[in-house]
């Protein structure tokens, strides 16, 4: 294969990450569109459809697939083109590359070579999402997909559960109705926000208890892609004694010694460890 020679006073080539709409092709910065343009390569998950994107903009610069089931071998290959001198641009289907879209496998081994990363910002559901959730936004997590599987998914939820920041996820609508049960199994009725099709003309915003998003939710608007987020826990310090023995006796059952319960509710709740020891010797 041949690659592009430059200069000997011309650097070696640099790579991109530049984000790309969620739904509305205008969501685009001037700047992307040009080193979208001026690039060697666009490396693209999915070629077909980002094809409608640069067609819209006229820009012809060639792509090569990069997905999550090629990702570890082009990786090589783009950044042994870069090092002979071209410049590269990975693009996702929508969003911002590396962020639950493939990117890391590329950014990790351009570190390691030395290659200039330059990210070009851009919209980001998780983002755009939390922005207008009406939820705590200063702190917050972003977790991705969630595992599919209801007890993988029943752990993680029993992790974040006594988090005080808002939990922000993505979900499939084939999914979304199911996991919301899971959420009010874990989580009791908590508050939660769910957002579909960002961007797009069917975009629409559903809040308050999970029973209550639960309740909007039908099969008529059970389509595009959703962000869920939940609301973080109430103040972890006004937890009453019964709250914590309840805790304990949950995090016994999971396997967990009494030892390591204990100390991480005194973590998560940040009250004293000799109250929370107290309460264990009554189980």
């Amino acid at each position: 294969m041949a690659y592009r020679s430059k200069t000997k006073k011309q650097e070696s080539g640099k790579l991109y990450l530049v984000a790309t709409p969620i739904g509305n092709l205008e969501d685009i910065t001037y700047r992307a569109v040009k080193i979208l343009q001026k690039v060697d390569i666009i490396a693209a998950e999915d070629t077909r459809k980002s094809g409608i994107l640069l067609d819209k903009y006229d820009i012809n610069t060639p792509m090569l697939s990069y997905h999550k089931f090629n990702e570890k071998e082009r990786a090589g290959v783009l950044t042994d083109r870069i090092k002979a001198g071209e410049d590269i641009a990975v693009i996702s289907d929508a969003g911002t590359p590396g962020i639950s879209d493939p990117a890391r496998e590329i950014v990790k081994k351009s570190v390691e070579l030395g290659i200039k990363i330059i990210p070009i910002p851009g919209p980001s559901a998780a983002i755009s999402a939390l922005a207008a959730s009406g939820l705590e936004s200063t702190t917050f997590s972003f977790y991705g997909f969630l595992p599919k599987t209801e007890n993988k998914i029943i752990k993680f939820l029993e992790n974040v559960k006594f988090r005080e920041e808002t939990s922000v996820f993505y979900e499939s609508p084939r999914r979304v109705c199911e996991t919301l049960k899971i959420i009010k199994q874990v989580m009791n009725n908590r508050e939660v926000v769910v957002a579909k099709e960002l961007t797009k003309i069917y975009e629409h915003f559903f809040r308050g208890t999970v029973e209550a998003v639960l309740e909007m939710l039908n099969e008529e608007n059970l389509k595009g892609e959703f962000v869920i987020m939940i609301s973080g826990a109430e103040n972890s310090k006004q937890v009453d004694d019964i709250t914590i023995k309840e805790l304990l006796e949950e995090m016994l059952q999971q396997g967990m010694t009494k030892k390591s319960a204990v100390e991480q509710i005194v973590e998560r709740y940040d009250i004293r460890k000799n109250r929370v020891y107290k309460i264990s010797l009554e189980i």
